[in-house]
C-alpha cells in the first residue's frame, strides 16, 4: 500500500461488470404513469418515479460547508477537491468534538473485495470506540454481491444497515429499497442535519441521489460528476519516442498505427469503448435515467443517437486494425488484470478509472524511477470543442432497516458522521489509516500502511458514508494536481442531462429492457457482431417497450421537472 491513498469518494465508483439484472423476490412495482414525488406510497415499495424541484428541497438536508480543513485545490467545474501538502499527523483537526454514539450495536452488510478481517481486529474495535457504537460487520464477497443482496432483501433477516452500490441497483432492487428501508428525513432533512456536521457538509447533489420514492433514504458516497474514465498513457515512453498526444479520433488512430509493432510485442492501446463514448459525445449510460435526455424538444435515449453507433464503430476499427492488445479480444472473464501489460510497455494507452492514474504510478515509482503515467485530456472526435455528459454525483449508498429503532438509527448516523469526516481530520485518519503504530507508520512525514493496515483498514467504514469528493496524494503532489486539473478541464465541457442526479425507479415491466446492450456493445467492438445487429436491437427495444418508456420519462419530466429546477 502506498502512502496517503485518495479517499474512496474521490471518483465515481463504477463496476460495470455488474451491470446485469438482479432478480429479487420482492413486491412487484406497479406499472403506469410516474407518481408525483409528493404522493404517499404503500410500504411494499410500489412507487415509481423520482423526486425533484420543490418537493426535493423540502426533503434534502441543509448544506453547511465544512470549515475544518481548507483544500489546496478547491473544487471547480464539478471536480474533486485536491490536497497536496503533507499531513501533520500530530496536529490533525477534530471534526466530531463530541462522541455521538450511545453504545448500541449496529449490524452492517457491505461488499468486500479480498479476505475480510476478523470482527475483533484492532481497526474495527478502535473505530467503534471512536464512534461510540458497536458496529458488527457482515462483509460479503463484492464479486457476487448482487446475488447475496437479492437473497437478503427477499428475506426477513435484514441487517440494520445494508450498503447498495449503484451498479447493483438493477432489476427490482430500487423497489425493494423503497419497501425495506427507513426514511431518514425525520433525522436529516433541512436543519436537522446540523446535528451531524460532517453529513451537513455532503453536497446536496449527492443527497438528491439518495431520494427514493419521495423519501430521504440513502447515506451517500459523493463523487465528482466529471466522467471518471481517463485514457492513461505511458508519458515516459511518449517523451522518449516523440509521440504527440492526440486531439481528435483521426489523430488517435494515426498514433495507434505509429505505435503498434506486434513483432516487438507492443500495441497501442486496450479496448477504447468508454473513451469513444466520451469523445463522440454519447449521453452517459450505465444507470437507467443517465441514458435519457431531451434534445431538440424530443426525449431520446443514448442508444438511438448516431454518436452511439459512431463511437462503437470507431472502437471496433481500432480492434480490427490490430492496434488493440490481443488480450482485450477475449471475453471479460478471460481478460484478467491488464496492469502488467501497461507497466511492461506492451500497451501504451489504457482506459481506466482516474484513481488508477495515481495507483499505477505509486506502485511503480519505487522499482522504476523513470516510469511516468499521465492522463490524456478527452478530445472531441472531430477535433472541435467536445461535449461530455455528467456522471452521477453519488454511486454507493448505505440504507437503514425500516424496522430499526430510533436509537439504532441515531447510532448509524453517528457512524456516518465520523466516516464522512473531511480529509485532514483525526476522524478521516482513523477511518482511512487506522491506528498509528498498529496499522501505519510515518515515513518522511507520510503515513504508510503496514501489512496489518492493508489487511484490516479497507472496504469497511468508508462504505457507510464519505465526505465530498477528494483527491489527496501528498506523496505525489504533482499527480494530485494533475488529476484535479484534468477533472476541471473536462468539467468545463460537461453537460448535465435532463435527469442528471435524480434517483429514478422505473416501472417493473421495463427493468430488464436494456439488459443485453452492454454485451452487444462488447461483441461489436470485438468483431463478433456488426453495427447492423445493434440497429436491429434498438428497433426491437423500441417495439418491446422503449417507446412506451420514452413516454413514461416524458411524463416524469413534465410532472416533476429536472433536478435543478
Amino acid at each position: 500500500m502506498t502512502p496517503n491513498a485518495a479517499s474512496s469518494a474521490s471518483t465515481g465508483t463504477g463496476r460495470r461488470s455488474f451491470l446485469a439484472s438482479t432478480a429479487v423476490a420482492a413486491a412487484a412495482v406497479a406499472g403506469g404513469m410516474p407518481l408525483l414525488s409528493a404522493c404517499g406510497g404503500a410500504d411494499n415499495g410500489s412507487r415509481d418515479g423520482t423526486t425533484s424541484g420543490k418537493n426535493a428541497r423540502k426533503i434534502l438536508p441543509a448544506y453547511v460547508a465544512s470549515g475544518v480543513v481548507k483544500p489546496d485545490i478547491p473544487s471547480r467545474n464539478g471536480s474533486s477537491m485536491g490536497f497536496t501538502a503533507k499531513l501533520d499527523v500530530g496536529a490533525l483537526e477534530t471534526s466530531v468534538p463530541t462522541k455521538l454514539g450511545k453504545g448500541g450495536r449496529v449490524t452492517v452488510m457491505s461488499p468486500f473485495w479480498g479476505s475480510p478481517p476478523k470482527q475483533d481486529n484492532p481497526y474495527y474495535t478502535s473505530m467503534n470506540d471512536l464512534i461510540g457504537v458497536d458496529v458488527q460487520w457482515r462483509n460479503q464477497d463484492g464479486n457476487t454481491y448482487d446475488q447475496k443482496l437479492g437473497a437478503v432483501l427477499a428475506s426477513s433477516d435484514i441487517p440494520d444497515v445494508v450498503v447498495v452500490p449503484g451498479w447493483n441497483m438493477t432489476g427490482r432492487i430500487p423497489s425493494a429499497i423503497i419497501g425495506k428501508f427507513a426514511d431518514l428525513g425525520p433525522y436529516l432533512s433541512g436543519d436537522r442535519v446540523k446535528e451531524y456536521a460532517n453529513l451537513a457538509a455532503i453536497p446536496s447533489d449527492a443527497w438528491q441521489r439518495s431520494l427514493f420514492g419521495g423519501r430521504l433514504m440513502g447515506l451517500p458516497m459523493p463523487a465528482s460528476y466529471v466522467q471518471n474514465i481517463v485514457p492513461l498513457y505511458r508519458r515516459d515512453v511518449f517523451d522518449k519516442e516523440g509521440y504527440e498526444v492526440p486531439k481528435s479520433a483521426d489523430e488517435f488512430t494515426a498514433l495507434c498505427k505509429e505505435i503498434t509493432r506486434p513483432r516487438s510485442k507492443r500495441w497501442a492501446c486496450g479496448d477504447m469503448k468508454w473513451t469513444a463514448f466520451n469523445t463522440f459525445g454519447v449521453i452517459s449510460g450505465g444507470e437507467k435515467a443517465l441514458g435519457w435526455t431531451v434534445a431538440d424538444g424530443k426525449m431520446i435515449n443514448r442508444i438511438e443517437t448516431p454518436e452511439y453507433l459512431e463511437a462503437l464503430e470507431w472502437a471496433r476499427k481500432l480492434m480490427a486494425a490490430g492496434y488493440v492488445h490481443p488480450q482485450f479480444r477475449l471475453g471479460k472473464s478471460q481478460i484478467g488484470d491488464p496492469t502488467p501489460l501497461f507497466t511492461s510497455g506492451e500497451l501504451l494507452i489504457w482506459n481506466n478509472d482516474i484513481s488508477n492514474w495515481y495507483g499505477v504510478q505509486a506502485s511503480q515509482i519505487t522499482q522504476n524511477p523513470g516510469f511516468k503515467v499521465w492522463g490524456m485530456d478527452l478530445w472531441a472526435h472531430d477535433g472541435g470543442d467536445p461535449t461530455f455528459w455528467a456522471a452521477n454525483p453519488a454511486s454507493v449508498f448505505a440504507f437503514v432497516n425500516k424496522k430499526a429503532s430510533e436509537s439504532v438509527v441515531r447510532d448509524v448516523l453517528a457512524v456516518a458522521n465520523v466516516t464522512a469526516a473531511p480529509y485532514g481530520t483525526k476522524e478521516w485518519m482513523m477511518t482511512n489509516y487506522g491506528v498509528e503504530g498498529t496499522h501505519y507508520t510515518l515515513k518522511n512525514g507520510l503515513p504508510v500502511k503496514n501489512d496489518k493496515g492493508n489487511n484490516e483498514v479497507t472496504n469497511a467504514f468508508v462504505m457507510v458514508a464519505s465526505p465530498a469528493a477528494t483527491i489527496a496524494h501528498p506523496d505525489l503532489p504533482d499527480y494530485t494536481k494533475g488529476m484535479v486539473e484534468w477533472q476541471q478541464r473536462v468539467g468545463s465541457f460537461t453537460r448535465k442531462s435532463s435527469f442528471w442526479g435524480l434517483q429514478i425507479t422505473e416501472p417493473s415491466r421495463y427493468t430488464n429492457l436494456a439488459d443485453d446492450f452492454e454485451q452487444l456493445e462488447d461483441d461489436i467492438v470485438r468483431g463478433h457482431k456488426k453495427i447492423g445487429d445493434m440497429q436491429q436491437a434498438v428497433s426491437d427495444w423500441k417495439r418491446k417497450g422503449g417507446d412506451r418508456l420514452r413516454d413514461w420519462y416524458s411524463e416524469l419530466l413534465d410532472e416533476n421537472g429536472p433536478a435543478a429546477s
